[in-house]
């Protein structure tokens, strides 16, 4: 009994190691974004898809893995889920590089803030996690916060809900499955590319696409392979060894450090409002994470 308490504790760390490499990552990734401003957002989209195809293609090949692939290939019932998630990280990803370029860095992190409510809201109903007394109390303070947000928005923020919804439902969807994560992306990504493969044909031939043009452009699209795939890896592996509920609140790490980049580097105006909604999901978190370490101690 012990060694297996050991063992849950020692799978739940390296879900934290993982989940802090993928979530920091995403945090600074409108940076890279950023440097591919001038490329419409719908061709960037593309060589994503692409050149994570061959990015994941390669590590399966290294780690002698491609079986694993073929044989997922031959299970419909797998392929169909993954095509559902395949079109829901499509969606997530567009909507974020759309964001990211036309200088919405403050919404699309209002999009992260909310995600992690959805995760918890997702855990309790699908996944039958319960939240104790100070979990539901950094949850409250979370909410608050957010609502904060929202009602200073005036309007509709359809990035910040479509990034909440789309990435929310792909984690759950991801972490009921019993594919290895690598595969599945790899899956995912393969599904994806054909559109993405006749669109960049199309521009070139038109003459409009970039993977011709400037050399620092074309190194950053084909390294968007890299940048959207490891944190993805990253993120798969910490949902299958952590609760959906304690994945959410380290979600927060995201909208925090890109809120920051948008305004400290992008110059985004930082309101009070923006004061008070850190204040209240960061002591909700607090909260939280001095729980999970007294409830991890006492077992």
């Amino acid at each position: 009994m012990d060694n297996y308490i050991k063992s849950q504790h020692t799978e739940a760390q390296i879900g934290i190691g993982y989940a802090l490499l993928a979530f920091s990552s995403w945090g600074f990734l409108p940076i890279y974004w950023k440097l591919l401003d001038t490329i419409p957002s719908l061709e960037v989209l593309a060589h994503r898809m692409v050149w994570s195809v061959l990015f994941l293609l390669g590590l399966l090949a290294i780690q002698k893995r491609l079986g694993e692939f073929q044989d997922l290939l031959k299970t419909p019932k797998y392929i169909c889920v993954l095509l559902g998630t395949a079109m829901l990280l499509g969606i997530n990803w567009f909507v974020y590089i759309y964001g990211v370029n036309t200088n919405q860095i403050v919404e699309t992190s209002l999009g992260y803030f909310i995600n992690p409510l959805f995760n918890v809201l997702l855990g309790t109903i699908f996944l039958k996690e319960r939240l104790n007394y100070w979990q539901s109390l950094a949850l409250g303070m979370a909410t608050l916060g957010v609502l904060n947000f929202l009602w200073d928005f005036n309007s509709l923020p359809w990035i910040a809900l479509s990034l909440a919804l789309t990435f929310s439902f792909y984690g759950l969807l991801r972490k009921m499955m019993p594919v290895k994560p690598l595969v599945g992306l790899l899956v995912e990504t393969v599904l994806l590319s054909p559109f993405a493969v006749v669109m960049i044909v199309i521009w070139n031939l038109e003459g409009t696409g970039n993977i011709g043009g400037e050399w620092s452009n074309v190194i950053l699209l084909v390294g968007a392979g890299v940048v959207t795939s490891l944190p993805l890896l990253w993120f798969t592996n910490a949902g299958k060894r952590l609760r959906y509920t304690t994945l959410g609140f380290i979600h927060y790490m995201t909208p925090s450090i890109q809120l920051v980049i948008g305004v400290y580097l992008y110059n985004e105006p930082f309101t009070s409002t923006h004061a008070v909604t850190f204040g209240l999901i960061w002591t909700g978190l607090i909260i939280y994470s001095i729980n999970a370490f007294q409830t991890q101690g006492s077992t």
